[in-house]
């Protein structure tokens, strides 16, 4: 039996008819369908500007050079997120630290947040930044962390790389209603793809124009000096990156854009099948949702433990893999890595998001798994556990 995987791409043939017609174009990159695509996902979002780059690690590190984020400054993350939310602020020479997790959503706790600004201010370390992670594919609670911002004088890069297509207080995610940036990644796995890529997204004009001159080395073309040195002439004003994506990613990412909310509404049918069917297993109940939040579904999370049914996390999780079941587990704690232990970081300084990834598997969700799937993934699960 062909292996459930965990997450993946859904290609039709106006996807590949759209890169086609690129191919078949004067532009490969640097051309009309990066525009076409960043309008596109700008006024799905409802922000005023979006800027595609090569991925959604390239889109942090951007949104945090454009906030000017150094050596001085310290950056906040949540725990429970790939390590890409925490490194941005290193690869500025900043330091990092971390929000312990709410135990309901997974996402990081308002409250926690708030006790700990609570203290920075006391001790004089608050964050320059803050980087609330949208877990799984569902908005962190964002007016209070905007709420705390104005407070507390942070800015807030929202890493959204699970939730385009989600919703927050009835509006798109990443409309930046309550943050200086989000950021979509559109890697394959996730609800749209242009192979490798991702978005920042902004209201801002002067961090706009910030990232998108950073995104492509930090040079100046000026159409004066063009006009009277020569059309060839430009300046390295600062030092920036090649983090630019393709036309051929674009018009992908264009293509999948207009599908993404039947992607979303397939991955909520699957999470009702789960829910309906997982219900009588004794496993941890689903992920909470909150009503502020209709979540785009990136993930499915099931918590396996021990004392209920006799088996390990890892037990259970060869077990699925046994059976042609392509599990995964989201996400080792950032603050465990062994570079964040340099640090000084230990692991219970985070209980939150340790116990839940003791207890942690997800399950296969994207819009291309098939009822039939699905019945055999949960029909495993009650062989095994039962």
């Amino acid at each position: 039996m062909k292996t459930i995987r965990y997450g993946q791409q859904f290609i039709d043939e106006n996807d590949i008819q759209a890169v086609i017609d690129v191919l078949n174009s004067d532009f490969l990159t640097c051309g009309p369908a990066v525009e076409k695509f960043e309008k596109a996902i700008a006024e799905y979002t409802q922000s005023k500007y979006a800027i595609a780059v090569c991925n959604a690690t390239a889109g942090l590190h951007l949104a945090c050079l454009a906030l000017g984020l150094s050596t001085e400054d310290t950056l906040w993350t949540s725990p429970n997120t790939f390590v890409a939310s925490a490194n941005c602020a290193l690869y500025c020479g900043s330091k990092v630290d971390f929000v312990d997790i709410d135990p309901r959503t997974y996402n990081l706790s308002v409250s926690a947040l708030a006790s700990k600004l609570k203290q920075a201010q006391k001790e004089n370390r608050l964050p320059k930044v803050v980087v609330p992670v949208h877990f799984a594919g569902m908005s962190c609670d964002m007016a209070e962390i905007n709420q705390l911002s104005k407070e507390y004088g942070f800015r807030v890069i929202e890493d959204a790389s699970h939730a385009v297509g989600g919703k927050y207080l009835g509006k798109p995610v990443g409309n930046c209603e309550y943050a200086d940036f989000a950021v979509f990644s559109l890697h394959p796995v996730k609800i749209i793809t242009t192979g490798e890529g991702g978005v920042v997204l902004t209201n801002n004009t002067e961090l706009y124009e910030k990232v998108k001159f950073l995104r492509s080395h930090g040079v100046l073309r000026n159409k004066h000096l063009s006009d009277t040195v020569g059309p060839w002439y430009y300046e390295l004003i600062e030092l920036g990156y090649n983090y630019r994506i393709t036309d051929l990613q674009c018009a992908l990412g264009w293509s999948q854009l207009t599908k993404i909310e039947n992607f979303v509404k397939r991955r909520h049918e699957l999470a009702l099948r789960y829910d309906q069917h997982l219900q009588d297993l004794p496993l941890q109940r689903p992920i909470y949702r909150s009503a502020d939040s209709y979540s785009a579904l990136h993930l499915y999370p099931i918590l396996v433990e021990e004392n209920k049914h006799g088996k390990t996390r890892r037990e259970v999780f060869d077990a699925l893999v046994e059976r042609g079941i392509g599990v995964n587990v989201h996400y080792i704690p950032v603050h465990t890595q062994p570079l964040y232990q340099r640090m000084g970081f230990k692991e219970q300084d985070f209980p939150q998001a340790v116990d839940y990834y003791t207890k942690a598997i997800s399950l296969p969700m994207h819009y291309g798994l098939t009822d039939q799937e699905q019945d055999h993934i949960i029909k495993s699960l009650y062989e095994i556990l039962l």
